[in-house]
């Protein structure tokens, strides 16, 4: 039977606090803060004196990011390697992070040159999540564990390494649940999104890669936490834009010169895109919040920033913070022999107006 554990993160246990404070008097806030402090900074020398075994600073820990060019996958990445050096005692020439290119065979090749030079375990943010058979395979035979960042493997491969006695993990967030939060942010609103009061909410999707569970979820789920609220949906056009800023904007543009005024929701799988799509929207003279209605994911800085000034309806905090902390945690399990589950899951924030500004503080 598969296993599977929910991650109380650093980063999004902070923002939890922040939302459940933010209506509170200002002591009781501070002192939330505090608390939340000293437990993150417990939490870390627990997971210091936990370690047993090998010495942190002689393991060697290789990382291949899918693209060093995903504004996301930079945030993560950065994290990752404070956390390994500055909380878990691992030597920065002991980490080799390398840039996938979104090519898989450099990807492959990156894989082959951790094995070759012995590396300890492997942090792999899949440029493709079909490679990860290919992937496992390698590191199985050279005896290196392997934690799967971001890009989640078939959820039948991943109880094959339960099965198999493979020493593989995956370490993410639940795609649905990003999807769901986008739908509940625009059924929330006041009109739920029907921008031009019709009864009808249309809408058009921007999609990342459609063969990434990633955007199949968010793409599925946002719509249906519409459905769910009672809201008449039609989709105008759903096109594909690669994650990427440009493609968001290019996709964005064609369809409000096609749709023109019909288009009452801008639905991105990610911040890049929806960055994008909000310079279409001020091109042709829209404005968001409105008359037109924009939401991604990720929770980028310049997003949270677009949130709380009212230029976007809203977001849904990826808690990088979370993920990286819990694949380095895992990736030392691993070295030291100790059991780790298959999967780990850090949850979703919802990011609107209201909270924006708490996000923004812990996030900046």
């Amino acid at each position: 039977m598969m296993k599977l554990k929910k991650v109380a993160a650093l980063g999004l246990a902070t923002a939890m606090a922040f939302s459940v404070t933010a209506c509170s008097s200002k002591p009781a806030e501070t002192t939330a803060a505090a608390e939340e402090t000293t437990a993150a900074a417990d939490a870390a020398e627990t997971v210091k004196e936990a370690i047993e075994g090998k010495d942190p600073a002689e393991v060697k820990v290789g990382i291949s990011i899918y693209q060093f060019a995903d504004n996301f996958m930079t945030l993560y990445r950065n994290e990752l390697q404070k956390y390994l050096v500055d909380e878990l005692g691992l030597k920065a020439e002991n980490i080799s992070i390398m840039d996938g290119k979104n090519d898989q065979s450099e990807q492959m090749n990156q894989i082959r040159n951790f094995v070759t030079q012995g590396f300890d375990v492997m942090i792999i943010n899949l440029v493709q999540a079909s490679s990860e058979p290919d992937v496992t395979n390698i590191c199985n035979e050279a005896g290196i564990p392997v934690v799967y960042i971001n890009r989640e493997p078939d959820a039948e491969r991943e109880q094959a390494w339960v099965d198999d006695g493979i020493k593989a993990t995956y370490v993410g967030a639940d795609a649905r649940q990003s999807g769901t939060y986008q739908g509940e942010e625009i059924a929330e609103l006041e009109n739920k999104g029907d921008a031009d009061g019709d009864g009808v909410v249309r809408y058009i999707m921007v999609q990342g890669d459609p063969e990434n569970v990633d955007a199949q979820y968010r793409t599925e789920k946002s719509v249906e936490a519409l459905k769910a609220a009672g809201v008449e949906v039609e989709e105008l056009t759903k096109q594909r834009g690669d994650w990427d800023q440009t493609k968001g904007q290019e996709i964005t543009a064609n369809a409000l010169s096609q749709y023109g005024d019909k288009i009452d929701v801008v639905f991105c799988n990610n911040d890049a895109m929806a960055l994008g799509a909000l310079q279409a929207i001020e091109a042709a003279g829209r404005t968001v919040n409105k008359d037109i209605y924009l939401v991604g994911v990720d929770a980028l800085v310049e997003v949270v920033e677009n949130v709380m000034n009212d230029k976007m309806t809203g977001t849904v905090f990826n808690d990088y913070f979370g993920q990286a902390h819990t694949a380095a945690d895992k990736a030392l399990d691993f070295v030291n022999g100790k059991d780790v589950d298959n999967v780990y899951m850090v949850d979703y924030v919802k990011v609107t107006t209201e909270n924006a500004g708490d996000i923004l503080e812990m996030i900046k």
